[in-house]
């Protein structure tokens, strides 16, 4: 089949690396892609927002399916245009995106259907936000309500940090995804991700993951887009999913279907963990990135039939092949992320290192100038490893680290430290 996979990033050339790999894969285009991903697919300049752009291009592509990575197309409406033209497609509609999309619609579906998440309340006034806040104390949660390219929320640990979020929400830092603010209890514990699929009727989990929020070492610094992850989460054993997937996960996708917006598509569940229990920090409606890295790594070619079959409603005849196996991705950023940084810096020895399902360095902000693959974004590349243990899966991901050659690049060095 021809397929069409939307973004630019980490996540966007792990799915295509995984998808490639199927033999039902007949021709791969990745619009707009990055200079990594042109080695394995056709690349397409497209604006991905557009929805008759992109349904036009798959019309004179003839393609069959199309993967929509990132949020912010989803939250435009593309997957409902892509399916109003009779053509495939792997993620929720736009009314369903809405559980990333808005936070406080996350929150009100909670509330409905009875998932256990944090007390919460949401504000457009600065000045009632503040009230709020002195009344509740910290350490306290203030989010951006939309779409913040995962920059939007504030774990304030003092009352004049949480008041200083809202006067920053509120001031346009996050454009118009800060018209409101959704203001929350602070949770203790361990966070996980959970990939769950759901066809809008039934839900299949594909795996666990936890990521490194902060940019330096220790979990210290600003928070960024993440710096690195691993696969499986230790914190989410069988019986602690089993139960996410009865308190958590259906409810939603029952609350979603009875709307009359059901989900389809990836739900990306955000978990705090403490004492056994687990409480819905946030959901995405897309991979997570870095954690789709590692994700994709494990589940390798079979990842086009899951999503294929989710697409067309046959999550029930489906099932996922796990290995005994972990793996690890550590992001390698430009200096100065998650703050300014400065575009073009040269990335040398790439050409040099392992390509195969135990090693890959995925790229995100790269770009080809010249023969010459350059840094392009903040979050640059993913170095990828795989293997029987999570500490031979770590070592994998830290050599293809040593051989990079970026003066301008940094990393951490202590990803998956928690669970070594």
């Amino acid at each position: 089949m021809n397929i069409l996979i939307l973004g630019s990033g980490g996540r966007e050339h792990a799915l295509a690396w995984a998808i490639r790999q199927n033999p039902k894969c007949d021709r791969l285009i990745v619009a707009p892609g990055n200079a990594g991903i042109a080695d394995l697919a056709e690349c397409a300049a497209l604006d991905i927002l557009s929805r008759a752009a992109v349904t036009e291009f798959a019309q004179e592509n003839a393609i069959d399916f199309v993967v929509i990575g990132p949020e912010a197309p989803l939250a435009a409406g593309v997957s409902d245009a892509l399916r109003a033209a009779g053509i495939l497609v792997f993620g929720p509609s736009q009314a369903a995106a809405q559980l990333e999309a808005s936070k406080a619609f996350t929150k009100e579906i909670c509330d409905a259907c009875g998932a256990p998440t944090a007390a919460w309340a949401r504000f457009s006034d600065a000045g009632e936000a503040k009230d709020y806040i002195r009344r509740q104390g910290a350490p306290i949660v203030v989010k951006a309500d939309g779409l913040a390219a995962g920059k939007g929320v504030v774990v304030a640990e003092t009352l004049d940090q949480a008041l200083d979020a809202v006067e920053m929400i509120f001031d346009g830092a996050f454009g118009a995804a800060g018209a409101e603010v959704v203001i929350e209890e602070f949770m203790s514990g361990e966070e996980a991700s959970f990939f769950v699929l759901s066809d809008g009727e039934y839900c299949l989990p594909i795996g666990t993951a936890q990521d490194h929020k902060r940019v330096g070492e220790g979990d210290t610094g600003p928070n960024t887009g993440g710096m690195g992850a691993y696969s499986p989460a230790p914190v989410l054993s069988d019986a602690l999913q089993a139960r996410v997937m009865d308190e958590i996960i259906r409810p939603t996708v029952a609350e979603m279907a009875s709307r009359g917006t059901p989900f389809q598509g990836v739900l990306y569940a955000g978990l705090m963990i403490e004492g056994g229990r687990a409480r819905l920090v946030e959901y995405n409606v897309r991979f997570g990135d870095p954690e789709c890295q590692a994700l994709m790594m494990r589940l390798g070619a079979q990842l086009l039939d899951l999503l294929h079959g989710c697409a067309e409603g046959r999550l029930d005849q489906l099932a996922v092949n796990w290995a005994e196996d972990h793996a690890l991705s550590v992001v390698m950023a430009a200096q100065g992320y998650p703050g300014d940084y400065r575009k073009g810096s040269e990335i040398s020895g790439l050409d040099a290192l392992p390509e195969d399902s135990f090693h890959m360095v995925f790229h995100a902000g790269t770009a080809e100038r010249e023969g010459r693959i350059v840094a392009s974004g903040g979050r640059v590349l993913a170095a990828t490893g795989r293997g029987a243990s999570l500490a031979e899966a770590h070592q994998r991901a830290y050599a293809l680290i040593d051989g990079i050659d970026w003066p301008e690049g940094f990393c951490r060095r202590d990803i998956g430290w928690r669970a070594l």
